[in-house]
């Protein structure tokens, strides 16, 4: 990919490559209430978030940047490119002047870290790039063979520690009984000693095919969920490959959280439909 400003096609530029700086000053310009000028509500408008979603980012701290994340995982469409148009078509030029070099460095930096990527490593005879190369990710669960083939799972389990007894009861349903199904589970699984964050990553991305999300209102104040649905998120744009499945087993007395409405939830809550919540969540698991 050409990084020169004359080759850039912001429309291809996915919007993961606006770093904080930016994402910051376009909060400064638009989360103030403006008379005269469109503010973040008329972006996200123009972004086809709906009245009520709306209505629930007014009670952010940072609307701004909820709703650019929020589209950034929702949309298929969310480039820098299209990020510009929308904020040409609501008459914010202004930002769009005073941001233009900002944006452009970021991109530039993303389209030559995308480069790194696509160059394959040089490689000698002894080296085998199936092997984890650091030591931080060789031997990271309990049946892991350092020397072999890392561990693989159907599902990570992202989870707080007072939700503890519901994971319990996903194991029994799901690993012990014909589903057969695999799960890793932080505290069960994963050795002692590592990076949490390393080791997290590390499995969420290439250890496990899916990840469950078990949501309540501890959830929405664990840093260490939020990092996994986030890191999770990012690897599956607009979840075209069902990647994430939130799951909800109790009643929350806060708002649900915004960055995963967009998707299908597996609602333990609900008499009606409990019969059917351990065969849709396994079937689910289950697809290759």
């Amino acid at each position: 990919m050409a990084c020169a400003d004359s080759d850039l096609d912001l429309e291809t530029i996915p919007l993961i490559a606006l770093n904080v700086t930016v994402r910051k000053k376009l909060g400064l310009y638009l989360n103030p209430k403006n008379a005269v000028a469109a503010d973040w509500t008329a972006v996200a408008e123009a972004m086809d978030f709906s009245y009520l979603e709306i209505k629930n980012y007014e009670a952010t701290k940072n609307p701004t940047t909820m709703v650019l994340v929020d589209w950034q995982a929702r949309a298929t469409d969310a480039t820098v490119g299209k990020l510009l148009s929308i904020l040409t078509k609501v008459e914010r030029n202004d930002i769009v002047e005073d941001l233009q070099s900002l944006i452009l460095e970021d991109v530039r930096r993303y389209c030559e870290r995308q480069k790194k990527k696509a160059d394959p490593p040089l490689q000698v005879p002894e080296v085998d790039s199936c092997v984890p190369r650091t030591p931080e990710r060789n031997g990271i669960t309990l049946e892991d063979d350092p020397e072999g083939t890392p561990e693989l799972f159907d599902a990570f389990i992202c989870y707080c520690q007072s939700d503890f007894h519901f994971v319990h009861e996903m194991i029994r349903e799901l690993e012990q009984t014909d589903y057969k199904l695999k799960l890793c589970v932080f505290d069960r699984d994963v050795l002692p000693g590592s990076c949490v964050w390393t080791i997290t990553s590390e499995l969420i991305e290439k250890r496990c095919k899916r990840m469950v999300v078990v949501i309540s209102d501890e959830y929405l104040d664990s840093d260490a969920c939020d990092f996994q649905t986030k890191f999770a998120l990012s690897l599956c744009p607009g979840a075209r490959n069902k990647r994430l499945i939130p799951v909800v087993y109790k009643s929350m007395t806060k708002p649900f959280p915004s960055i995963l409405r967009f998707l299908t939830v597996c609602d333990y809550t609900r008499p009606c439909t409990q019969a059917w919540f351990w065969i849709r969540l396994a079937k689910a698991l289950s697809l290759p």
